[in-house]
């Protein structure tokens, strides 16, 4: 069982950044990836970003290419999301995940608004 816990969202001006962290309870071993997904109001939720604890090694949707960078903070069981440049329509909910798993974290908003 993995519990995971986000924090670091917030109110930001466009063109401004964020740092959002992950913190898992339980270990996580190598085989795993964690997801960034979000979830804007009236829209279906969005793959955004993963990596790969074992070697953490990035992937990002082509919307955030460029302007959010996910890495592991330590041993494998917290994750960060820098994300800069902010636009307007990155606000949204934005919630951790391990792929192919139920454990999702409980979200965290992020609002990009002058």
């Amino acid at each position: 069982q993995v519990q995971l816990v986000e924090s670091g969202g917030g109110v930001v001006q466009p063109g401004g950044s964020l740092r959002l962290s992950c913190a898992a309870s339980g270990q996580l071993y190598s085989g795993y990836y964690i997801e960034w997904y979000r979830q804007a109001q009236g829209k279906s939720r969005e793959l955004v970003a993963s990596v790969n604890v074992a070697d953490g090694r990035p992937d990002y949707a082509d919307s955030v290419k460029g302007r959010f960078t996910m890495s592991r903070v330590d041993d494998m069981n917290t994750v960060s999301l820098q994300m800069n440049s902010l636009k307007p329509e990155d606000s949204a909910v934005y919630y951790c995940h391990v792929r192919n798993s139920a454990w999702w974290g409980q979200g965290t908003q992020v609002t990009v608004s002058a």
